[in-house]
């Protein structure tokens, strides 16, 4: 479908909204943004954003902030500021009618956004894909009551939509842009100031405080474990931003954790990945980002029990694996321990091969690489560049 010339370009250029959630959907939106200002430079974009996507020139009409909420309990207990924030929203956009409204991940707000304005014959795009292959396929069939089009981060996700009737593309991941074929693991233990040959283990307990309440204690208790088994043993925790520190180090203290063996840094997640020998992290993106860094792993995950107890009763997960390690490879290849099986000493047990057997954590690494190259987007472009033109197909400008 593509929108009208006559309105996609008035005299101080098309106007394009986007509305991201969370600091992953700013790191994207911030991208899409440069890569859509190099092909209309005249264009003036607004929405809901963060840093990245201010320092590309948006006006932002909220901050990304007010969407940053994750699971079924904590999303009902925000529901109505919600619900509030998108009908003000809606109403601004209805008024502005801007060429295309870009709905950066945050599903649960967007696409209810994105139906209303389609249904207003305003057009709308939706970029990054919810998980339709881990709930029922029949999602997707309501996005296309949402989204023109849908551009996807993984090669398995168009086909799904196609059976649906929905128009997608695969534009590639992100993150398959920032790491190198070859990590370089003996210049990021430099980078960080570490020997080269002491064995290294990264904790990697998510990037949100419910998160980091439910998974942080196994984590550590699995640290403690084999720190005291393996005297050479180091092992480092990058917090995800300066707000985690305090409590991790909390932790750190309560857990009675060797501090000379044991450290906490500021970010630096992928130079982490790359120089450890083995990690355990949350399932989500950090096991995606641990693969291409060529990091065998341990994914562990625990949601918030009514979540939890939400998602059993109402059957609503379709997929029986969790991690992207494994759904993109079609195969058990690491190990998943979610939920009751998440314990400090089920995780130690399930990390030792990897610490201490080569072929262990080799059969990991072997498949590592294939998955890197599914992710890349075609014809050698970044992910940010594929979804700028995915885009703009959407609009035309005729000269």
């Amino acid at each position: 479908m593509r929108v009208d010339a006559a309105r996609a370009d008035p005299g101080d250029g098309p106007l394009i909204a986007l509305i991201a959630g969370e600091a992953s959907g700013d790191l994207l939106g911030g991208a899409l943004l440069a890569a859509l200002r190099a092909r209309l430079p005249r264009a003036r974009f607004v929405g809901i954003g963060g840093a990245r996507m201010r320092a590309q020139g948006m006006d932002c009409w909220h901050d990304i902030g007010e969407l940053s909420v994750m699971g079924m309990a904590e999303v009902l207990r925000h529901l109505p500021r919600l619900l509030r924030l998108r009908h003000r929203l809606v109403a601004r956009l209805l008024a502005a009618r801007p060429v295309l409204t870009i709905g950066i991940d945050a599903p649960d707000f967007n696409l209810g956004l994105e139906r209303q304005l389609k249904q207003a014959r305003l057009h709308t795009a939706h970029y990054v894909s919810p998980s339709v292959w881990a709930w029922r396929e029949g999602r997707a069939e309501r996005i296309r009551t949402s989204a023109d089009r849908v551009l996807c981060l993984f090669p398995m996700e168009p086909a799904i939509y196609a059976r649906h009737g929905v128009d997608a593309r695969f534009v590639g991941h992100p993150l398959a842009d920032r790491f190198a074929d070859r990590p370089d693991r003996s210049g990021a233990r430099a980078a960080l100031g570490l020997p080269q040959d002491a064995p290294l283990l990264a904790v990697l307990p998510g990037s949100r405080r419910g998160e980091l309440a439910r998974l942080l204690p196994p984590f550590l208790a699995a640290t403690r474990i084999l720190l005291s088994e393996r005297q050479r043993l180091l092992a480092l925790i990058p917090a995800a931003h300066a707000g985690l520190r305090a409590p991790i180090e909390a932790a750190l203290r309560q857990h009675d954790l060797p501090a000379a063996r044991i450290r906490v840094l500021d970010g630096q997640a992928d130079t982490v990945l790359m120089a450890a020998d083995a990690t355990v992290l949350a399932s989500g993106t950090a096991a995606l980002e641990a693969a291409l860094a060529r990091c065998p792993m341990v994914v562990g995950y625990r949601i918030a029990p009514l979540t939890h107890l939400l998602v059993k009763r109402l059957g609503l997960l379709r997929s029986t694996r969790y991690s992207l390690p494994n759904i993109l490879a079609g195969r058990d290849l690491v190990p998943e321990l979610m939920q009751h099986e998440c314990t400090g000493p089920q995780l130690a047990a399930t990390l030792a091969p990897l610490l201490d057997d080569a072929a262990s954590a080799q059969a990991q690494r072997a498949a590592f690489p294939a998955l890197h190259a599914a992710l890349r987007a075609a014809d050698g472009r970044s992910a940010a560049d594929a979804a700028a033109l995915a885009l703009i197909e959407l609009i035309t400008l005729a000269p």
